[in-house]
């Protein structure tokens, strides 16, 4: 489920910390496109109240009684289906974010984000994009290089390009991607229009015969390694 412009992102929270909670309702309640729905302090609870709720996000911490979060992805989306589930958690554990984006997690965040960043990342992930913390992007890169690349969905493996030429400044927007940044924010760096910016990412990908943003970072930190 994709929210229209005009209605709010629907979020639902799986965090055992009541305060912590708490704050991010407080935190994403300043935001008016956001709505938090409802929220669980473990997987067990989540699952009795997501097929009623039916959010676009879910915000799911890795520390829950019982079960990991990670390990409670595939479940939670099936209890809610449409929703996408972000990983919002104190580990940088690689093996917690190669698990976490195999079993279809949309992203995956640590608890140290900024709150602006947080919401945009939570808007991208409604999109349908994938988040990942630039602290992980390393990481994600080791994963991929070990295991494959870890996909938030299933498809087949990419088919690179590497007689692909890009233009200096498609250049420029892959380094950004491989910082984890927003499509606003590369605009905003590089001083060009947010939907020239996606123009540029299509044509990297394509040229690339990539089919995300995360495969593209991990292209990118892969290659910068290499050089």
């Amino acid at each position: 489920m994709t929210p229209t412009p005009h209605t709010p992102i629907t979020l639902f929270l799986v965090d055992d910390h009541t305060l912590l909670r708490r704050g991010l309702v407080a935190l994403l309640s300043q935001y008016d496109d956001l709505r938090v729905l409802g929220e669980a302090g473990d997987a067990a609870e989540a699952l009795r109240l997501l097929p009623q709720l039916r959010p676009d996000v879910i915000l799911l911490d890795n520390h829950l009684p019982g079960v990991r979060g990670v390990d409670a992805i595939a479940g939670l989306r099936e209890a809610s289906q449409g929703s996408r589930v972000i990983m919002l958690t104190v580990s940088e554990d690689g093996e917690d974010l190669a698990t976490a984006l195999r079993h279809g997690a949309q992203g995956y965040l640590l608890k140290t984000i900024d709150g602006d960043l947080l919401a945009q990342a939570i808007r991208r992930a409604a999109r349908g994009e994938p988040v990942v913390s630039p602290e992980m992007m390393s990481k994600l890169v080791a994963a991929f290089q070990t295991q494959g690349a870890p996909e938030p969905d299933p498809e087949p493996a990419p088919q690179e390009n590497k007689g692909a030429q890009l233009s200096p400044r498609e250049e420029e927007v892959l380094r950004e991607i491989a910082q984890g940044v927003s499509n606003k924010e590369i605009a905003r760096r590089l001083d060009i229009a947010e939907t020239t910016v996606k123009i540029h990412v299509q044509h990297i990908l394509r040229k690339l015969g990539l089919s995300s943003r995360v495969q593209a970072a991990v292209y990118a930190s892969d290659r910068q390694r290499a050089e």
